[in-house]
């Protein structure tokens, strides 16, 4: 086991410790995870895989990593990972670093990814608290640098029945670095389909068929010159024939590289389109981005703001007081602003409950984000329910509230200086919200019709009704929830 600085350990778990109140054995089964974990369970730390192996509620167990983060005893990754080889393509330690465009090398493909499907966020424990090997870049093997650093492991074939790096290895021809000014000799045994290489840490690639020769040739190995420079390959020739081959590879950059050889066979070469892995359950930009938690401990964090992140899909609930003006005019400026304050609280805390955040506060309404549907309206029925108890330990006049939501794609932005959402996503949710009467929640289509939903709603009084919609033609199906018969 790697040394570990005892003193920082203990300073940095007292400090979470204090931070909340956690369940039982929360914090011990940290420090065990800490102390005793792998180098690849520790360099790519997954809360979904903690929570499930150690038997933590997963909001817990998220929770439990961005406090760690905040404090220093890990550092936290965004990742992007290649949906069709599980390879890293790019890990940046900062959202504002993060670009939704990908190039993958090995599969030769580019595209743009969504922060709630490709982009993962990962937990590395900090080099001051445990040193591991995979901290070291540069002194790794070149084993470790694909198998344990760059590829994630987490990729299934569709199906689940085969891990994506597990049939990778049995393609592998080749793996080496690449030492500046030098030229490295790789040797290998060719067969039919096609020839990439990829350098796995700049994605700078290359593609060869593989194409038998016309004339029979001798049983000497195929010479391969490729050179290199920093930036991109540069085969000599055009294809390759099968049989044993010789690489040169001359690297002309002023940094080292690394190559890994694949043969890709003849039926991987026919597809149109590479199959898209099932990945292990992990913890989404999209996904972060919705918890209130990661909104107060680092609230400076930010998206680029000269272009924003797609989300592919996102909950929003609005909320409003109804009568504020009478509210205002029976107490005061002063009085009624503390009770909305008091009120603002009490759906930040049921937010928080429910996987979600306040994004931002309106006037007197409140806008919520949440990464699934049913988190979204079990929130909003949780917001009735508390409001009711609020309102008889304030007495009169009440707070009433009316709410909406809505789901679909959106752009995660920076405006104000605060994570925000753009889109007509929002614009439909703030809208429907506009639709409700007090102690009612409004839902559109997309949202009520979501499985989880319908379930979550069984017993409750829902009334349709047709509304018109900005930015949706003719008029919208629109689902008002009045409470239980």
């Amino acid at each position: 086991m790697t040394s570990i600085d005892e003193r920082l350990l203990e300073n940095k778990m007292t400090q979470i410790e204090q931070a909340r109140t956690w369940s039982p054995r929360v914090i011990s089964k940290f420090e065990t995870l800490i102390r005793g974990a792998d180098e690849v369970s520790l360099h790519r730390a997954n809360p979904l895989a903690f929570a499930r192996d150690r038997g933590v509620a997963e909001p817990e167990s998220i929770d439990l990593f961005l406090h760690a983060a905040r404090v220093g005893l890990v550092d936290m990754h965004w990742d992007i990972l290649c949906p069709h080889s599980g390879l890293v393509l790019e890990s940046f330690g900062r959202l504002r670093a993060l670009r939704s465009h990908f190039v993958c090398g090995l599969c030769d493909i580019e595209g743009q990814t969504e922060l709630d499907d490709f982009i993962e966020v990962s937990f590395s424990v900090s080099p001051e608290v445990r040193r591991l090997q995979l901290h070291d870049v540069d002194n790794l093997s070149i084993e470790d640098l694909h198998w344990k650093l760059k590829f994630a492991s987490s990729g299934w074939l569709p199906g689940r029945q085969t891990r994506f790096v597990d049939a990778l290895r049995s393609l592998v021809r080749g793996m080496t670095y690449l030492p500046s000014g030098m030229t490295t000799t790789l040797q290998a045994e060719i067969g039919p389909g096609s020839l990439a290489g990829v350098n796995v840490q700049t994605q700078a690639g290359f593609i060869l068929p593989v194409v038998p020769s016309a004339v029979e040739l001798p049983s000497t190995p195929t010479i391969i010159r490729i050179g290199y420079d920093g930036h991109r390959f540069t085969p000599a020739i055009s294809a390759v024939p099968p049989g044993p081959a010789v690489f040169e590879i001359s690297n002309t950059g002023p940094k080292r590289g690394s190559l890994l050889l694949i043969n890709w066979p003849p039926e991987i070469v026919a597809m149109q389109e590479r199959p898209t892995l099932e990945f292990d359950p992990y913890v989404s930009g999209g996904m972060l981005l919705t918890r209130q938690t990661f909104r107060k401990l680092f609230r400076s964090e930010r998206v680029d703001e000269e272009e924003g992140l797609g989300v592919r899909q996102v909950t929003f609930l609005f909320t409003d007081l109804k009568g504020s003006t009478a509210l205002y005019e029976r107490l005061g400026d002063l009085n009624a602003y503390a009770l909305v304050r008091e009120h603002f609280a009490l759906l930040d805390a049921i937010a928080h409950q429910h996987a979600g955040a306040i994004v931002k506060t309106i006037g007197d309404a409140v806008m919520a984000a949440f990464f699934r549907p049913v988190d979204a309206v079990a929130a909003a029925l949780h917001i009735l329910q508390e409001i009711g108890r609020f309102n008889r330990e304030h007495g009169q006049p009440a707070i009433i509230l009316k709410m909406g939501a809505h789901c679909g794609p959106s752009i995660a932005v920076t405006l104000n200086e605060n994570l925000d959402y753009f889109g007509q996503t929002v614009n439909i949710a703030a809208r429907v919200q506009s639709f409700a009467d007090a102690g009612e929640i409004c839902l559109t289509e997309a949202l009520y019709t979501t499985p989880a939903v319908r379930n979550l709603l069984v017993g409750y009084d829902v009334e349709e009704f047709d509304a018109p919609l900005r930015g949706v033609d003719g008029e919208a199906r629109v689902y008002r929830v009045t409470g239980r018969p």
